[in-house]
Order: C-alpha cells, then structure tokens, then sequence
C-alpha cells in the first residue's frame, strides 16, 4: 500500500479529495434532480453513476507520479462514463479538473513532447465530456469557457515550474561554493 501512495503530497490528497467530493455531489444531484430546463434532458439516473464518477475524478492523486497515464486514464474513465451513462451533466466537475491537469502537465510532463501529448490528452478529455453533457447546450459554447482556462492553468504551471527550476539550479550553485 506504501508503494500506491509513494510521493503524493498532502495538496494532492487535497486536490483529489476535493475533486471526488464535488463528482460525488455533482452525481447525486444527477440522480436526484429532474431535467427541467436542461438543454439536453438526462440519460438515466442510476445511482450506478456515482461509483463509476469517482474513476474520473480519483486519477489526479497521482499526478506527480506519471501525469501522462492519470490525463490516459481520466479521458478513457470519462468515455466509459459517457458511453455508459449518455446525457448527463459533468462539466461542473471535468472542466475545473480539466484546469487541474493542465497546471499538473505543464509541472510534471518533463519534455515538450510529453506537455504537447498531456495538453492534447486534456483537450480530448474535455472534449468527450462536453459531447454528451445534458447542461451544456453546444459543444463550441463551452469551449469558449474550458479552452482559455486550460491555457491559463498550464501558463500558470509553466510559471512555477519555471521558477522551482531556477530555485533548484541557485540552491545547488551555492552547495557547489560550499563544498570547493
């Protein structure tokens, strides 16, 4: 179990606990609501959603670990749902999340072409949920809202990422006059 857990921090334990809780809540209010005034109107409302939701939202744990396989995994779990389950609503959930991964991609990708892969993971992921989510009235509508706030998060990510390397490579500049 120690091996599972290795290296997340207690922000990250944050970040997800908080994610899964607003999925858990977003899922409840799925089953319990009706669909009057939804553009779209809901699928079902199963309760077998709210399990399978936390898959989508539980992933970000690890996003020090390998941030490419939790954007992998976060996408495939969001199909299943949305294949699984159709016309729900989940973008006040996978948008925000969406933000969350773009920031997590542009500190732990590493490699341009590991950033360019988890920005495009991040796009399909949202991308995916908006094509079936009952209060989303046009996909085009709502990218207008999560394209600009994944750029923002990753500009923001990329920022500190810049800055923690600068720190890093200072600290170890002054350990280099230390030990000569």
């Amino acid at each position: 179990m120690n091996e599972i857990l290795k290296g997340i921090r207690p922000l990250d334990y944050v970040l997800a606990g908080l994610m899964t809780v607003a999925g858990a809540l977003l899922m409840v209010e799925n089953i319990t609501a009706t669909d009057a005034g939804l553009p779209h109107p809901l699928s079902t409302t199963t309760w077998a959603m709210l399990p399978v939701f936390l898959l989508v939202t539980l992933p970000i744990l690890w996003r020090r670990r390998n941030i490419l396989a939790v954007v992998g995994v976060t996408a495939v779990t969001t199909l299943a749902h949305v294949l699984a389950f159709g016309w729900v609503t989940r973008c006040g959930v996978v948008i925000p999340l969406g933000f969350a991964l773009a920031y997590a991609v542009a500190r732990f990708a590493g490699s341009w072409l590991n950033q360019l892969i988890g920005l495009g993971g991040v796009v399909v992921l949202e991308l995916v949920m908006l094509w079936r989510d009952a209060s989303i009235d046009t996909v085009a509508g709502a990218l207008a809202v999560a394209l600009p706030g994944i750029a923002l998060f990753y500009g923001i990510g990329v920022l500190v990422q810049n800055r923690v390397t600068k720190q890093s490579a200072a600290v170890a500049t002054v350990h280099e006059h230390t030990a000569a």
